[in-house]
């Protein structure tokens, strides 16, 4: 009979339960924060991970605690058929919940897929509520057919949909208020996330991220007072937020002005199968090699446990040593 195993708990005690997949590095949009606007080399299709090799993956992670899922890209609906992998994953004794993050666009087709694959939990990326604002991100047409997305989830039953927003100093500012208005009236809840430096252009400087605190301030000011939800969990990457008559809720990832290293329990696997325990690592673990060449389970498993042992305290972005990932965003997995 197998012993049970050791969860996955680095040097600084922090408990690893909740693991990001990405299925793909290709996108069909190419917001600047992201990717570059042309010429994208993406990865050579034979070195991503197939589904099976996915799923293999989980199964073997599963006995060192995990047990939350988030499927990412690039744009994971791109993916052909991903409504399989969600199927197949779901099955797995031990996972509790799994989630994914898209820009919407493709959503409107596959949302009942998704869904009768046992999928739950939507984020869905629109970074602004105005069409030419989101051209001006995106860098590509699509706005509606996010829109449509969202109401194509309403209606295959998901309950559990947030907007994740990434908020640019000079830029999204007119944005805000729009959004808290859509959360008050969808129910959604509305994520504001902070410009951090994963751009494929390099371009990123400290004085164009839009900080959380600002942000409060400008829907408070503008429609009414936002106060904490109480009995938020720590781990989570955002601090939630409600107005002050329970309608709406507005949730902060503010990983620059408020960084929430001390409580991470999240690492990740790229769509060609390298292992990163932050997402501003700088080193990778290749898991992709051990799974094609047929390693034993407690040799994947040993080098999962081997790079939670390496994560560092935290991603240092506000100190004078932090060094960006040459890999972007979108190729690393959101």
């Amino acid at each position: 009979m197998d012993l049970p195993q050791l969860p996955l708990i680095d040097t600084f005690g922090r408990s690893h339960n909740n693991l990001r997949i990405s299925v793909t590095d290709r996108c069909n949009i190419r917001c600047f924060y992201c990717m570059p606007a042309e010429n994208v080399q993406f990865m050579d299709r034979a070195d991503l991970l197939t589904y099976e090799e996915i799923e293999r993956f989980v199964r073997l992670v599963v006995p060192l605690g995990v047990n939350k899922l988030r499927l990412t890209g690039g744009e994971p609906l791109v993916r052909k058929d991903l409504h399989r992998l969600v199927a197949a994953l779901a099955q797995i004794d031990g996972i509790e919940d799994i989630g994914i993050t898209t820009n919407g666009i493709l959503l409107a087709d596959q949302a009942a897929d998704l869904y009768a694959a046992g999928l739950r939990r939507l984020n869905v990326s629109l970074d602004a509520l105005n069409a030419e604002k989101f051209k001006q991100i995106t860098r590509r047409e699509g706005y509606e057919k996010v829109l449509e997305g969202i109401a194509a989830a309403e209606q295959a039953g998901f309950q559990q949909i947030k907007i994740n927003a990434v908020s640019v100093r000079g830029l999204t500012e007119e944005e805000l208020i729009p959004f808290g208005h859509f959360a008050r009236q969808t129910g959604h809840e509305v994520r504001f996330i902070e410009y951090m430096p994963l751009d494929a252009d390099n371009a990123w400087e400290r004085d164009k991220v839009l900080f959380a605190q600002e942000i409060i301030d400008l829907i408070s000011a503008g429609i009414r007072p936002l106060v904490p939800v109480p009995n938020s969990d720590p781990r989570a990457p955002a601090v939630d937020y409600q107005f002050d008559d329970g309608i709406g809720q507005i949730g902060f990832i503010a990983s620059i002005s408020r960084p929430f290293c001390e409580n991470c329990n999240r690492f990740r696997i790229t769509a060609d199968g390298k292992l990163r325990n932050c997402l501003f690592s700088l080193e990778e673990t290749d898991l992709r090699g051990l799974l094609r060449n047929h390693a034993p389970d407690e040799i994947i498993q040993q080098a999962v446990r081997d790079s939670i042992d390496a994560k560092w305290e935290g991603h240092e972005i506000n100190t004078a040593r932090f060094i960006q990932p040459n890999r972007p965003m979108y190729s690393i997995g959101g």
